[in-house]
Parts: structure tokens; C-alpha cells; sequence
């Protein structure tokens, strides 16, 4: 990392509807904060826009719960058609209790009812309220999508991160994390690299994917804010290849599951 971060939330971006050019809007909210784009500069993007641009929202009248679905509402205390979609979008449920169903997505993290959101989130024509929005079907491909646009139009490399808002097992309160990234390495191996006493690390190795996605989750806020993008400069890598199953510790070395 370099001796300074700046991060600017990218402003006037409208609404996201699917098939929405991702990266028309996004380069068009740079034009409105002023800025050009440099080489290593960063995009932080909410999963909530590139879902929406995916088309990845369901109405629950559409949606017929399973007899595994129906139990687990039960044990949940959630809409039968809800459960359903949350066991179609999980490899397993970890753990429930009224008000929270804790799954291993089928991408491989740990989070809340599967990632399925309702807040902010409205389809065209049918009854509001029944409107959720599923995470992208594959985060480091649609982070890998725009950086590779962005890089037609513009001639530069940039890092992409796709950020959702996940809990923690140990602590309270949300906090953004990457789901999808690409330009970027998801983790930074310090092992080797010696302290300021010289003694050389062992076992330290950087979330630097987890960490942009949580300075920038403060810009972007969790309620009405709408900022969805933030730009990130002065960041430096070793690396530019990452992506999302680096992030994601092998279910032998968890102590805890």
C-alpha cells in the first residue's frame, strides 16, 4: 500500500433495472465526481447493482416451496417461498433459529439467508412487497466483466471488487465483504516479510479484498444513501489475479463448523 488511500462515492447514480450497461453508469457517475481513471485505481461495487443489472430478482409469487422449504419456514418463522429459494441458492443450512436461517451458499461463504435481499429492491408491475433480489450467479465473472469493459473503453486496468454486507459469527453488526474480484488479489502473503525488528512473519497473510470492501461499505452506507460505487486510488499490489475462493478458509482448517 501506498502512504495514502483516497475513496470518492461515485454520485447520481440512478436506479439499476436489469440489462442496464454496468459500465456506461459507472463511467458516466467518474465524468460526474470529476474523476479519470488511472492505472491500479480500484471500483468498489455493491452486489445489489449488478444483481439488478443481472436480472437477478425474483417476485415470491412465483416461487412454489418444497416440503423441505415448508420446514424450514417453520423453524424460521420465514415465508415458506423465501426458505425455498434460500435452500436452492445454499449447499447446506448451518444453523436456524426464529428470524435466521445461516447457510454455506452455494459459493462458499458463510452468511445470512443465503444472501437474499429485500431491502432497496423493487421489480415493474407487480406487487412491490414480493420483489427479492438473489447475489450474482457468479460475482468474479461479472467483476471480471466489467473490468474488461471498462479496460475496452477507457485503455485502463483497474481493480474490480463486488461487496456484500455479511455478519460475523463473533462479533455484532455488518460489514462489507468481497464476494467477486478480479485486477485485485484477494489475499496479500506477508509470510517471510520481515517486521521492524527484522523477525520474519509467519503466518500473517492480508484480507485485501475484505478490507477495500469494508472502507468503502462506509461510503456507500446500508440504507437510502444511494451510493453504490466508490472509486479507490493509492492502493498497490503484488498482484493482480485474485479471486473469491482465496477469501474463503477450507472447510478442514475450521475449527468451528
Amino acid at each position: 500500500m501506498s502512504g495514502q488511500l483516497t475513496l470518492t462515492a461515485l454520485p447520481g447514480l440512478p436506479m439499476v433495472r436489469p440489462g442496464d450497461d454496468l459500465t456506461g453508469l459507472v463511467l458516466d457517475g467518474l465524468d460526474r465526481a470529476g474523476l479519470r481513471l488511472a492505472a491500479g485505481d480500484v471500483l468498489v461495487v455493491t452486489q445489489k447493482i449488478v444483481s439488478k443489472a443481472e436480472g437477478r430478482l425474483v417476485h415470491l409469487t412465483d416461487v412454489s416451496p418444497s416440503a423441505p422449504a415448508v420446514a424450514l419456514a417453520e423453524a424460521s418463522g420465514k415465508d415458506p417461498r423465501l426458505a425455498e429459494l434460500i435452500l436452492r441458492e445454499s449447499r447446506r443450512v448451518l444453523r436456524t433459529r426464529p428470524g435466521l436461517v445461516v447457510v454455506e451458499h452455494r459459493l462458499g461463504f458463510v452468511c445470512a439467508n443465503a444472501g437474499i435481499d429485500h431491502s432497496n429492491v423493487r421489480g415493474e408491475g407487480r406487487d412491490a412487497e414480493g420483489w427479492v433480489l438473489l447475489l450474482p450467479e457468479n460475482p468474479d465473472r461479472s467483476a471480471q466483466t466489467l473490468r474488461e469493459r471498462i479496460r475496452r473503453q477507457t485503455q485502463v486496468e483497474v481493480g474490480v471488487v463486488i461487496i456484500d454486507s455479511h455478519g460475523r459469527a463473533w462479533r455484532l453488526g455488518t460489514v462489507g465483504v468481497a464476494i467477486g474480484l478480479a485486477g485485485i488479489p484477494g489475499l496479500d502473503d506477508l509470510r517471510g516479510t520481515p517486521d521492524l525488528f527484522g523477525y520474519r512473519l509467519q503466518s500473517t497473510e492480508v484480507g485485501v479484498a475484505d478490507e477495500i470492501a469494508a472502507a468503502a461499505s462506509l461510503l456507500m452506507g446500508q440504507a437510502a444513501e444511494g451510493t453504490p460505487v466508490v472509486h479507490l486510488r493509492g492502493a498497490r499490489f503484488s498482484r493482480s489475479d485474485g479471486k473469491l475462493s482465496e477469501l474463503l478458509r477450507p472447510e478442514d482448517e475450521d475449527l468451528f463448523r
